[in-house]
């Protein structure tokens, strides 16, 4: 019902729509049309009334609802089908149990918070409420679990796509999983695999961005979007929601259809390593030498000094110099 008289305000943002026509359209009494409108009210929707004027749609919360992120979203695949959260542990476990359970791969976690936030090696992901993009979107791909790795990617491609046209930073891709902005993260990526019988089941693929996030309350190496932003408002977490969820929708349409290497082309744009001088770090030891690009499954080809070259496929990297 909530979903349907907002359907009505928003076709008609600037006047107001009468409580009669409101029920008529809803198919719902006026008594019923003034409950959702107060429901509304106390979510943060700024609606303005008129007596025996109706009601006017002004302004709309920054909330990560299921309604709002879904609204004109026109996604093919991703997303089809929202779930929004207040706070939750994780939207990672979230996501993993409902497709331990079947959900399908059209299906998006939302939270406004985690209390259990997760990056790669078991670190913390911060996740002040309301005040990032905290969420996990479950994937079927029909791949071998030894070519999941470009899946991360493609979500890396995604997120730097989404940032640079929403907010216009020069946001750049550090192999594996990270997004830097100004060399600081403001993004990470976690992907969650799930093998039985050595078939590859599902996917989760968990996205963390710090989009409003204080610099007081994120880690020394770490930004949000807003604070590396010129006029440092506050940006729109919904908005920039959708734009990821659009970019991720062609580019994992591209990888399922027409194999990676229009990601790796993508990748290679938008890499913040490609052609530098890198150190990477493995469970005992490191590795030293120029970064070369990625191959067809995701891993970093570095060239070492005495011109070996080695594909890494988990593991940390940093730019030297």
């Amino acid at each position: 019902m909530d979903e349907k008289i907002l359907e009505i305000l928003r076709a008609r943002r600037e006047s107001f729509v009468t409580a009669e026509e409101i029920g008529a359209r809803a198919e719902m009494s006026k008594t019923t049309v003034f409950r959702h409108i107060h429901k509304l009210r106390e979510e943060g929707y700024d609606i303005q009334s008129q007596p025996h004027g109706g009601y006017r749609l002004v302004n709309i919360p920054d909330r990560l609802s299921a309604q709002e992120l879904g609204w004109r979203l026109h996604t093919k695949t991703i997303a089809k089908k929202i779930l929004a959260y207040d706070v939750v542990d994780s939207t990672n476990a979230v996501a993993f149990a409902l497709a331990q359970r079947g959900a399908s791969e059209h299906t998006a976690v939302f939270a406004e918070g985690q209390k259990k936030g997760r990056g790669r090696l078991g670190r913390q992901w911060v996740s002040p409420k309301s005040k990032g993009i905290y969420c996990s979107l479950i994937l079927r791909p029909k791949i071998s679990p030894d070519q999941a790795a470009i899946v991360t990617l493609m979500a890396a491609v995604s997120c730097a796509q989404a940032i640079r046209k929403m907010c216009g930073l020069n946001a750049l891709i550090r192999w594996p999983n990270d997004i830097l902005v100004n060399d600081k993260k403001v993004c990470g990526i976690l992907t969650q695999m799930y093998v039985r019988d050595n078939s590859l089941e599902f996917i989760i693929l968990g996205i963390g961005i710090n989009v409003n996030t204080g610099t007081s309350k994120l880690p020394r190496e770490a930004s949000s979007l807003r604070e590396e932003c010129r006029d440092k408002s506050p940006i729109c977490r919904i908005q920039l929601s959708q734009e990821l969820l659009r970019h991720l929708d062609k580019e994992y349409a591209y990888l399922v259809h027409k194999g990676p290497e229009h990601i790796i082309e993508c990748w290679s744009d938008f890499s913040a390593l490609s052609g530098k001088r890198v150190k990477v770090y493995l469970a005992n030891k490191s590795v030293e030498g120029q970064a070369l690009g990625i191959d067809k499954k995701g891993a970093l080809i570095v060239r070492q000094d005495n011109g070996f070259r080695q594909h890494f496929l988990a593991a940390d990297a940093i730019k030297v110099r």
